[in-house]
């Protein structure tokens, strides 16, 4: 079979796993539609996925790597594809996951200084929602105003920020996720220590390649009383 038979055969397979598990709105294949998910912040390399999967709940990702791993078929979690390391780069033969709809802060706790949201909220979403508390959240990679959290704990984000606060490792708390055969997972805790092996710190940077992170939960610092230039 050659290469554009595979693809074809590939992505009627797909479809008709995929379409059983998510609603139409929720799967594009057409070229014109995939075309934006080609590539990430780094431009210079481009390819078109197989399909794009934009679940919306925990059961539709879970139900979509079920079915991934059934077929043998690649799998690339993207969140807002602002990276500069081609980490969201979608595979030829693969499905592109979007995290885009995981995008609600579930809590604030102002008294235990941390907030838990879902992967697809912008970093300086955290901040924002934050702020009235008199908190934020510490690392502010350049493209806070756009890229997520997700994204964050997949490169392993700093900032200038990270001099002082260290980087996206050094401020999350507990992440949960999916492995690649769709079953659950958590790395991490609240508690100020976790019995075991710390595989938060395996999973945070890994790319994706360990897990799908839906849900993170960050640490929050109390916002400086006073800011001033000292050298300009």
């Amino acid at each position: 079979m050659n290469a554009p038979d595979e693809r074809a055969a590939r992505l009627r397979a797909v479809i008709a796993e995929l379409s059983a598990v998510l609603p139409a709105h929720a799967l594009l294949w057409q070229r014109e539609d995939t075309v934006p998910y080609e590539c990430d912040g780094l431009t210079a390399y481009r390819q078109q996925p197989l399909a794009v999967a934009l679940p919306e709940n925990d059961a539709q990702v879970a139900a979509v790597l079920q079915a991934c791993h059934r077929l043998q078929v690649p799998v690339v979690a993207r969140g807002a594809g602002t990276g500069l390391s081609g980490g969201a780069l979608p595979h030829a033969l693969g499905v592109t996951l979007s995290l885009a709809k995981f995008n609600q802060i579930l809590s604030i706790d102002p008294l235990a200084q941390t907030a838990v949201a879902q992967c697809g909220v912008r970093n300086l979403a955290i901040s924002e929602a934050a702020a009235p508390h008199g908190l934020y959240y510490a690392p502010d990679p350049s493209s806070q105003i756009a890229c997520t959290i997700g994204g964050n704990v997949a490169e392993n984000s700093g900032g200038v920020h990270c001099l002082k606060y260290g980087l996206t490792l050094h401020n999350v708390l507990r992440v949960k996720g999916f492995l690649a055969d769709g079953t659950p997972v958590e790395f991490g805790s609240e508690a100020l220590d976790v019995p075991g092996l710390d595989l938060l710190s395996v999973m945070i940077g890994s790319e994706g390649m360990l897990a799908v992170v839906t849900e993170v939960t960050v640490r929050l610092i109390p916002k400086p009383r006073l800011a001033r230039c000292i050298m300009a």
